[in-house]
């Protein structure tokens, strides 16, 4: 699984391929002589021990704000008996072959027993290295703080052992990971290892970058969505001080100046003709009712039964990174080099390769740590555009999106309408009916896009599959099996339509499951409610997982589940499954002003097996529980007459610190299981919660999302 280089230095990897030459595109650090020896790992990880003592391990992933980095290192520093201090993490560039996905709460997943397998064979060569310094047996040795240490006290660093350790072939002692119960390191709450260089400003993203020749560069584009520039009036804009080119793209007119300052003023003097996009005749109105005509009509209930039926209305919504999109490159004749921050840097350099018109191996893609994604960095749009900048005016750029360019003209989740029917008899529910429609990414002849559309057939993202069977109703009272889906609840089907527009979708953090999982957890309240039953009871008697059942119990017991409330005020409860993790929620409201609730208190608990970092994964939690307050109560955008309203985060209104709860906690379920997925987890669970707590404090029955849009 895991093969050495021949270096001068301890470097170990696990492999990639079947051939022994550097990958195309691969980071140009390691000497001629220095040959990788292939293998089938497909996560391309190096690990190369330095003389100065440091372990370095170049991740095929981006850091956007999750911890990854942290993760890592602490897998890293578990198999090594490393320091933590003395793990470093760098981003690896765009390769050619490997895996470098950054999404579907994959990262530490995927990377857990690779990092961990690539560590323990380092430190058999560097024990067998120490045993042979010191002629000793290499078991009578042990590793601790970055050093192997003898029985007798003698001590050597990792680094005065890594030229040695090198040319090791077959270690003396096993390469094998710990098992769990020896963990030090994993599992232990810690603090990011990059927390101080963000806190203090030492942290580098795309917009610190001092690429010489680099110039600010902005682009004024147009009113609506999908517009044109039919002519270009750029006297006055070219005669502004600062100012070394005007050029036009597709997505409007850049400016390329001496700041941004400059940039920003001259682009506001341009005098622009914009033809309209062709969604200029559309609103929210006219969307919102094709979409409801789209869902796929339910099939009959079972005879004989009672429905608890709810249609539901999610908004588009901007993903909003702290960090607006920026990228710099560099495109001369014959090659490229990009820096900006990426989920999927492979393909971003192949399209960027495309686009300017150069084979991908001349194509360089730097990836540079992220200020938050949640999914907007999975497309490359502002590389792409940077890159052709570039290329048109003949010089390095530094392209940034505005905060109001990101919202009007950039990704979004796509808006969508749900219809459900939950069938109930004898105390029981015997069906259970999800059908729903969103909008779908369309670029006329071009067809789809890969971003933001819904499946016809299969298995929906939120666990309920499509098709199925009908059971005859039974006569017991307790809760049908089900052969699929969170709950017992019989036959569970559904379908999925779309509604194509010209409009740009991306994934949204949780992505389908933000909006039909929430949709459900509803309904199943309701479902509770027409039972005469106890929402969390109910669930129990329900729900088809033990796992999700102890997360559920957790937060029940925790957030003192049913305590009087004074009027105005309630509880409300979900939970999600997804990732091969479980998470439960429980949220208290103040709807006493029903047009100004206040989440006043979350409470979470989360099973994702092995938990590498406690902290990072209370963050996670913490995260997706202001997604949750934010997209139910109060962040969505509008669509008028083919233009994106809201332009920043005044009018495009995400939580702020004075809506985010007074009291938060996150449990964490113990387990010695391989890590599950979590950073995406709990945004349906939350969302359920707020919606269920908003609908018990206020008597209502929201649909239409968020409540106060």
């Amino acid at each position: 699984m895991v093969y050495s280089l021949a270096a001068s230095t301890l470097t170990v990897a696990a492999p990639i391929g079947c051939d022994t030459s550097s990958a195309e595109g691969a980071e140009a650090v390691r000497r001629p002589s220095d040959v990788l020896v292939t293998g089938t790992d497909e996560e391309m990880l190096v690990l190369e021990v330095t003389e100065a003592n440091k372990v370095v391990v170049k991740l095929p992933r981006v850091e956007v704000g999750q911890g990854v980095t942290t993760a890592v290192a602490m897998m890293i520093a578990e198999e090594l008996d490393a320091r933590l201090v003395d793990v470093e993490i760098p981003l690896a560039e765009a390769r050619s072959k490997g895996n470098q996905f950054t999404g579907g709460s994959s990262s530490v997943s995927s990377l857990y027993g690779p990092a961990r397998e690539l560590a323990a064979t380092a430190r058999a060569k560097l024990v067998t290295a120490a045993a042979r310094r010191w002629s000793l047996p290499a078991r009578s040795l042990r590793t601790w703080n970055t050093r192997v240490i003898a029985p007798d006290g003698r001590s050597a660093t990792f680094g005065s052992l890594t030229a040695s350790a090198a040319g090791i072939q077959r270690p003396a002692v096993s390469s094998r990971p710990k098992p769990a119960s020896r963990h030090r390191v994993i599992g232990r709450p810690t603090t990011r290892i990059d927390a101080r260089d963000i806190v203090t400003g030492k942290a580098e993203y795309t917009g610190d970058l001092a690429v010489a020749g680099a110039k600010p560069t902005v682009v004024a584009r147009p009113p609506t969505l999908g517009g044109k520039a039919v002519s270009v009036d750029d006297r006055a804009a070219r005669a502004m001080p600062g100012v070394h080119a005007v050029v036009k793209v597709a997505g409007g007119v850049a400016v390329v100046a001496d700041s941004f300052h400059h940039a920003f003023k001259a682009r506001d003097a341009l005098r622009i003709t914009w033809a309209p996009g062709p969604l200029a005749s559309l609103s929210d109105t006219a969307i919102r009712a094709r979409l409801r005509a789209a869902v796929p009509r339910l099939p009959a209930p079972p005879r004989g039964s009672a429905q608890v039926e709810g249609e539901f209305a999610f908004a588009f919504v901007s993903h909003a990174p702290m960090e607006v999109l920026t990228a710099v490159a560099d495109v001369r004749a014959g090659r490229a080099e990009i820096w900006f921050s990426s989920q999927t840097p492979m393909d971003a350099r192949e399209s960027i390769a495309s686009a300017v018109g150069l084979p991908a191996s001349k194509v360089r893609v730097h990836v540079v740590r992220g200020g938050g994604s949640f999914g907007r960095r999975l497309n490359y749009d502002a590389a792409i555009e940077a890159a052709l900048i570039s290329k048109a005016a003949g010089r390095p750029v530094k392209l940034m999106w505005s905060r109001a360019d990101d919202i009007r003209h950039g990704r979004m989740r796509p808006a969508s309408h749900h219809r459900i029917r939950a069938s109930h008899a004898r105390g029981r529910v015997v069906a259970f009916t999800h059908s729903m429609a969103s909008v779908s990414e369309s670029y006329g002849e071009e067809g789809l896009s890969a971003q933001g559309g819904t499946t016809q057939s299969g298995t929906t993202r939120s666990g309920t599959p499509h098709g199925g069977t009908t059971p005859a109703l039974a006569r017991a009272a307790g809760p049908l099996p089900s052969d699929s889906g969170l709950y017992n609840f019989g036959r569970v089907d559904g379908n999925g339509g779309s509604v194509e527009l010209a409009m740009p979708l991306g994934a949204w953090r949780s992505v389908d499951s933000g909006t039909m999982r929430t949709a459900e957890e509803i309904v199943v309240d309701e479902v509770a409610r027409s039972l005469g039953k106890d929402p969390v009871a109910f669930r129990r008697t329900t729900l088809r997982s033990k796992a999700v059942r102890a997360v559920l119990d957790k937060v029940a017991a925790a957030g003192h589940w049913g305590r009087p409330l004074p009027a105005g005020r309630a509880q409300g409860v979900a939970v999600h499954e997804e990732y091969g993790s479980c998470v439960a929620c429980l949220v208290e409201i103040d709807a006493t002003d029903p047009k100004k609730p206040r989440v006043t208190k979350v409470v979470m608990a989360a099973d994702v097996g092995t938990a590498v970092n406690p902290r990072g994964l209370e963050a996670q939690l913490m995260g997706t529980a202001i997604d949750g307050i934010s997209t139910i109560l109060t962040a969505g955008l509008h669509i008028d007459r083919g233009a994106v309203r809201e332009s920043s985060y005044a009018d495009f209104h995400y939580a702020r610190q004075r809506h985010a709860p007074l009291r938060f906690e996150a449990h964490i379920m113990p387990s010695r299981r391989e890590p599950g997925g979590a950073g995406e987890l709990g945004v349906p669970a939350a969302a359920g919660a707020v919606a269920n707590a908003y609908a018990r404090a206020t008597g209502s029955r929201p649909r239409r999302f968020p409540i106060n849009f």
